[in-house]
């Protein structure tokens, strides 16, 4: 895997994926950015998210569960002092569909957080990673 960043300007960087995939990423202005983009930070969380996001749902599918829609609400804690490594972070899953289980939901989600997700696993190093979910009924 192989990515590329290009300082823009300020604290704005372009960052081109491998797959050829662009973002830009930029600072809040009291930091010399012009807020156009996400923190560097932010897409961090976004990847972790989208990352048990992608094994939750791929878990469900295969265990047969009608889900219709998965969303993941994270909520992170930094450290107060450099570096500002993540030290918290709370996963609320929500998970939509018919007659979704709620042991299928649980089994997921566990073997995501503790099997398939590569980048909590990772942050799980210097962070207390915790979930919930719950299921809504389409």
């Amino acid at each position: 895997m192989k990515a590329t960043v290009k300082w823009v300007d300020g604290v704005c960087f372009l960052g081109e994926s491998g797959s050829g995939h662009a973002v830009v990423m930029d600072g809040a202005p009291e930091g010399g950015g012009r807020n156009l983009g996400p923190r560097p930070m932010e897409l961090l969380l976004l990847g972790t998210a989208g990352c048990t996001s992608y094994d939750v749902v791929s878990i469900l599918r295969k265990a047969r569960q009608d889900v219709r829609d998965c969303r993941v609400d994270v909520s992170a804690e930094r450290a107060s002092e450099e570096p500002k490594v993540f030290t918290r972070l709370h996963m609320h899953f929500v998970v939509s569909g018919r007659g979704v289980k709620e042991e299928a939901v649980r089994r997921a989600i566990d073997l995501s957080a503790e099997k398939y997700c590569s980048a909590s696993i990772m942050l799980g190093k210097t962070a207390e990673i915790t979930h919930d979910f719950e299921i809504i009924e389409d």
